[in-house]
């Protein structure tokens, strides 16, 4: 299936949602790599208040470069979620429904999507010009310090993904290979 997606999702969007779909999202989505992690994990320890609204958020796990003069924004291709990993089960906890990245995940992060109803949906690696072409708007958020992996927030339009873990744990990156290998055997 495909479907065009706009933020905020509600539950019920998230829910239907199934591994190998194909979504077209926009809307608002927030940038955030292991260092920005790192902090607003720091922050939940301190009862600090988080630099933007957690709650039914969106997270992409990229670190755009710099644009050029008549650029929006530089390539923003994803990075490897298994970095964020550590991290995401409390973060999901705390209300993050959808996240963005390329790679697997471990197994304590599926059984978190899956207990929390989240997803996360795999953006093509290598197509960061691609992606950029998605993004209309950017505006920094916090912790400028951190140069590319600063936290930014990207207004997208049908930025092209795929739901690689749905939200009953169903995870492409295991059962696709596996249905493959099992059809390519039964030739």
């Amino acid at each position: 299936m495909e479907y065009r997606l706009h933020t905020p999702l509600a539950q019920q969007e998230i829910l239907r949602l199934r591994a190998g779909d194909r979504v077209l999202l926009t809307g608002t989505v927030y940038t955030a790599r292991d260092a920005a992690h790192q902090r607003l994990i720091a922050c939940l320890d301190q009862g600090a208040p988080l630099p933007f609204p957690l709650s039914d958020s969106v997270i992409y796990y990229a670190g755009p470069t710099p644009e050029a003069p008549d650029q929006v924004i530089g390539s923003a291709g994803p990075t490897t979620s298994g970095r964020m990993d550590s991290y995401t089960p409390r973060l999901l906890e705390q209300g993050l429904r959808v996240m963005i990245g390329k790679g697997d995940r471990s197994p304590a992060v599926r059984e978190s999507i899956r207990r929390w109803g989240a997803v996360y949906l795999a953006a093509p690696g290598g197509a960061g010009a691609l992606l950029a072409a998605c993004v209309e708007n950017v505006r920094l958020i916090c912790w400028e310090d951190l140069g590319c992996e600063a936290i930014r927030e990207l207004q997208v339009r049908d930025m092209p993904l795929l739901v690689a873990i749905d939200s009953e744990g169903q995870d492409l990156y295991t059962e696709g290979p596996a249905a493959y290998l099992s059809h390519r055997d039964e030739k």
